[in-house]
């Protein structure tokens, strides 16, 4: 069943849960990170998750043990863009 996002609210509702899972999956699982880091909204849609069209998904420091997905609002004809949220992967050795 897909999961539809209409607004900023749902967005911020629903999505940190499901980015955690990817950002999870992409410590593991390399083509899967390849792909989400080329299109992540596409990678999203292709799970069943649909954001509203003004929103944009930003993966940030694909490369680094601190990955980041930022996600922003950004209004038609309009360069501007608000932050709605990050989730950031802090790997931590345990000891």
């Amino acid at each position: 069943s897909d999961l539809i996002l209409k607004n900023r609210e749902e967005v911020k509702k629903y999505l940190p849960d499901i980015l955690g899972r990817v950002l999870a999956r992409i410590w593991i699982d390399k083509p899967f990170k390849e792909s989400f880091k080329s299109d992540p909204r596409q990678v999203l849609n292709d799970n069943g998750v649909f954001l509203p069209d003004d929103m944009i998904l930003e993966f940030q420091k694909p490369n680094s043990d601190r990955p980041r997905i930022v996600v922003y609002e950004q209004r038609p004809n309009s360069k501007f863009r608000l932050r709605v949220l990050y989730l950031q992967l802090v790997m931590m050795a345990g000891r």
